[in-house]
């Protein structure tokens, strides 16, 4: 309806009115203004400036320090996510420049322990809610790549000097176009003892690895992936040490002493609160009027163990890990509802996987494959512009392995799958594996460790290939 403004007894002037559609969430009122009286609108990097992120960090450090679930659950992440370590596999159309690119490699990444640095950025992108590391030079490696991965907390990124410039955000600064060009490094810890905290290093974002999830357009800098489950952590510990004290409270009464007499009654006198040593097997006479009891241990209550499991739930939902994961605990589940649960969490460790090689695999194969081609031994790396490869990991056992090897023969034999996608996910190469498995067919062929029908197969092969 339009509404009619009266401007004269005879002329009317019609005046459109807006209508707001209403959402109850937009809505504030006495029962949800407290609820919602911590929601602003700040940017994602005022959001999380360098005080915020300190006070998260210490208490999430402080939380999986002394909380045996978020140690499990962290360490968990670490190790399913790296594993072993990554494996490279280079696919250019020579052969065998690709085994000895992968075997140096892999030399390199075991002399530097690269595996047990990666699993130390994942557990720090849990806690500190972002991992940093540096591309830096080791003359004290043997090899021809001195290349090294040097691990910097995230306390040490730090901007200089009080800056309010967008170009600047704590520690890093950005270029015209908002990407890192410049990160700031204190060179002492600032929880350390000793050490000037005004000496910094600036390095170019080349040589800087930063790898974090970010949650919003235009965050620079990473929070604690546990930061919605810190209140939960610490109600779980206080809930526990609650119900323990009140266990302990009661076990500490061996008896107690009552009456049902009426104040100054005919009961003997006693001293309140008295405390009377008892002795093994042994009888005594209570004073007249005077009942021997025993306080009743009212804990831990039937719904501890519930409370304690949809607490734990809740947890490990922020950081998409079903709960007999969390709990490192799957009596409750069945064959099915365990497969489908851990569906979830192998879908979300593929995709940080995925993340880890695009954000700091890459980043630190380039910075090999440029100290690399300098030597005389991989100088036709001079002559590529791209470096095809791929990166496998360690792939996941399934629970029933005849089940799972019985759809795999069904795919292959459907043309549905591929050798390459079947190796791929044990996290092995195919062709590796293939070459490898001939030789073992080949020796038990000469040592007549094969049935007549196998070597026959064997040796029709071998002729084929001729």
């Amino acid at each position: 309806m339009w509404p009619f403004r009266r401007k004269s007894k005879d002329v009317r002037t019609i005046v459109p009115v807006t209508l707001h559609a209403k959402y109850d969430a937009a809505q504030t009122t006495r029962e949800n203004m407290r609820h919602w009286a911590n929601a602003d609108a700040l940017s994602a990097d005022a959001a999380a400036d360098s005080e915020v992120r300190k006070k998260l960090r210490e208490r999430a450090r402080y939380e999986v320090a002394n909380n045996s679930y978020a140690k499990g659950i962290i360490l968990t992440l670490a190790n399913d996510c790296v594993g072993t370590g990554p494996r490279l596999q280079v696919l250019t159309e020579d052969n065998e420049l690709n085994k000895r690119i992968e075997a140096a490699f892999s030399q390199w990444a075991h002399s530097i322990g690269l595996a047990a640095k990666l699993r130390t950025m994942r557990m720090s992108k849990s806690t500190d809610g972002e991992a940093f590391a540096v591309l830096a030079g080791n003359g004290k490696l043997t090899g021809p790549v001195k290349l090294d991965l040097l691990l910097v907390e995230a306390d040490r990124v730090t901007s200089p000097y009080m800056t309010f410039d967008e170009q600047t955000v704590d520690g890093i600064e950005l270029d015209a176009f908002g990407n890192p060009s410049c990160y700031y490094v204190l060179k002492n810890h600032p929880g350390g003892s000793g050490g000037n905290l005004d000496e910094y290093t600036p390095l170019d974002a080349a040589s800087m690895i930063h790898w974090f999830r970010p949650d919003r357009p235009g965050q620079h800098r990473g929070i604690p992936e546990i930061t919605p489950a810190l209140p939960l952590f610490a109600q779980l510990r206080r809930y526990t040490l609650a119900v323990l004290a009140a266990a302990e409270t009661a076990a500490d009464f061996a008896a107690v002493l009552f009456t049902d007499a009426p104040a100054n009654g005919e009961a003997a006198q006693v001293e309140p609160m008295d405390v009377v040593s008892l002795e093994k097997r042994m009888a005594t006479v209570l004073p007249d009027g005077w009942k021997l009891g025993q306080i009743k241990a009212e804990q831990p209550a039937t719904s501890y163990a519930e409370f304690k499991r949809e607490i734990l739930n809740e947890i490990a939902r922020c950081l998409n890990l079903p709960y007999n994961i969390a709990a490192c605990n799957s009596s409750g589940y069945n064959y099915a509802s365990g497969r489908l649960d851990w569906q979830v969490f192998a879908r979300a460790i593929r995709v940080e996987q995925s993340d880890m090689a695009s954000v700091v695999l890459d980043k630190i194969l380039n910075a090999w494959i440029y100290e690399a081609m300098l030597s005389s031994e991989f100088s036709v790396l001079r002559t590529l512009s791209h470096l095809p490869h791929q990166w496998f990991f360690d792939g996941t056992e399934h629970v029933d392995p005849a089940k799972e090897a019985n759809a795999q023969k069904i795919r292959l034999e459907s043309n549905t799958t591929t050798l390459a996608a079947e190796f791929a996910r044990q996290g092995k190469d195919w062709e590796t594996e293939l070459h490898q498995r001939a030789k073992e067919k080949n020796l038990m062929a000469e040592l007549g460790l094969m049935t007549e029908l196998q070597t026959t197969a064997v040796l029709e092969d071998d002729n084929d290939e001729e």
